[in-house]
């Protein structure tokens, strides 16, 4: 379903017929060195979080950012204002196992916006928030694209998302494209 859509986004899985490219890297099987230059540009915000017990909320958002092509002062500034977008500034020494599911699925949040990435894939990035921080959530990663950057977001919440020019929405049902919206 949609969790196998952006793992095909992000070469983790490969089409099995057709084909796929994004921001121009074609996604197969051989394209390895290629697809690891695209994961470089993308911010990936996944379901279970993947963040690091033992660590602080900003230490998870900076790990992934220690290896691009960021210096110490941008890693520890885009961390500290990701942190911030997402109304967690609060929470910056916290470690990540004494923090509730949704402020964990908003350090994962933080964790994509930090990187600057041309593209992030955000897997139910509201699914453990309450109504204001979803929508919160929403409005910031929707609002993205005036900083040209591309937003794909899964979601069950769609009665959320309030479409802005230029916002194509689609709904799939059981591996079909149903509708499309274009707002």
């Amino acid at each position: 379903g949609k969790t196998s859509l952006l793992k095909l986004f992000m070469g983790i899985e490969y089409p099995t017929s057709g084909s796929l490219t994004v921001l121009g890297q074609p996604i197969s099987k051989g394209q390895t060195s290629g697809i690891n230059k695209l994961r470089r540009t993308i911010g990936p915000v996944f379901q279970q979080f993947r963040l690091i017990k033992g660590r602080t909320a900003l230490e998870n958002v900076m790990l992934g950012m220690r290896f691009l092509d960021f210096n110490k002062d941008e890693i520890m500034e885009n961390s500290k204002a990701s942190l911030k977008n997402v109304g967690l500034e609060d929470k910056i020494s916290s470690l990540v196992e004494n923090l509730s599911w949704g402020e964990c699925q908003r350090v994962a949040i933080a964790r994509a916006l930090a990187r600057k990435p041309a593209l992030i894939l955000a897997d139910e990035p509201t699914g453990n928030l309450d109504r204001d921080n979803a929508v919160r959530i929403l409005h910031l990663l929707t609002g993205l694209k005036d900083k040209k950057t591309t937003v794909i977001i899964t979601t069950h919440a769609t009665h959320l998302i309030d479409g802005k020019k230029g916002d194509m929405l689609i709904h799939i049902d059981k591996g079909s494209i149903c509708y499309e919206r274009l707002e």
